[in-house]
């Protein structure tokens, strides 16, 4: 290994021995002032800052595919709702299918997390279900955004197989929660040992997603927290 201190050689003032060359020229003031100009047109020449609030932007995203569903959602449509031109669509957030990709993300976060709160904070299966309909009942029905539930609702007319394998795996995924709490209330005795706990879970995820197409088609939350009562009035007795 050479010795770096041996190898230095002594300065002007203003200089880097760290990054001079032996032997270089020190740097004049004028060249300083010239390297930081040409650094600052490399820099401008790179791209400027975005001049729109991402956050913002990814919410109106996430409002047009509610409302639309994937495929009758073109990027001029993206770019006209969330006031911003294509490029900077692409730059921020890759393709039409990348920006789906995050908003599905973020809808089952902010829009669609009752459900795993129900599941893991309520002490029996039938309390948890019960809270999840109730919830599902005001949030499908919610004036401030699209009714129903965007993951029910966008691949429908999809032909991308893509984006329906990923929504249907989703689903899927929830009646399987389902599944796995009620499993977890027979073997604490809250349910009958013989239990079909495959069968109830699916029955739950069809009134689940009726709801969410009852509420696009203008269904109250009073008529779908009625309907949701109706739904557990099934639901086996220990």
């Amino acid at each position: 290994m050479v010795n770096r201190q041996a190898g230095r050689q002594q300065t002007g003032p203003g200089t880097d021995p760290e990054t001079e060359p032996a032997g270089a020229e020190p740097e004049t003031e004028l060249g300083a002032a010239a390297r930081r100009a040409a650094g600052a047109t490399v820099a401008k020449q790179r791209g400027r800052p975005r001049s729109f609030d991402r956050e913002t932007a990814l919410e109106k995203a996430i409002l047009a595919f509610w409302e639309r569903g994937y495929e009758a959602t073109s990027v001029s449509d993206l770019t006209r709702v969330m006031g911003i031109g294509a490029p900077s669509l692409y730059a921020a957030f890759g393709d039409k299918r990348s920006l789906f990709d995050e908003v599905v993300r973020v809808y089952g976060v902010k829009y669609g997390s009752f459900g795993d709160r129900a599941l893991a904070e309520e002490p029996t299966a039938r309390g948890a279900v019960e809270r999840l309909l109730r919830e599902a009942a005001a949030e499908y029905t919610d004036q401030g955004h699209p009714q129903g539930c965007l993951v029910i609702h966008a691949a429908t007319n999809c032909t991308s197989p893509e984006v329906e394998e990923s929504l249907r795996e989703r689903r899927n995924a929830n009646i399987a929660a389902f599944e796995s709490r009620i499993k977890a209330g027979i073997a604490a005795g809250e349910l009958p040992a013989g239990t079909d706990a495959a069968a109830l879970a699916r029955h739950t995820g069809a009134i689940v997603q009726g709801m969410s197409q009852q509420a696009r088609d203008g269904a109250t939350q009073q008529e779908l927290e009625a309907l949701a009562e109706l739904a557990m009035a099934v639901w086996p007795r220990p």
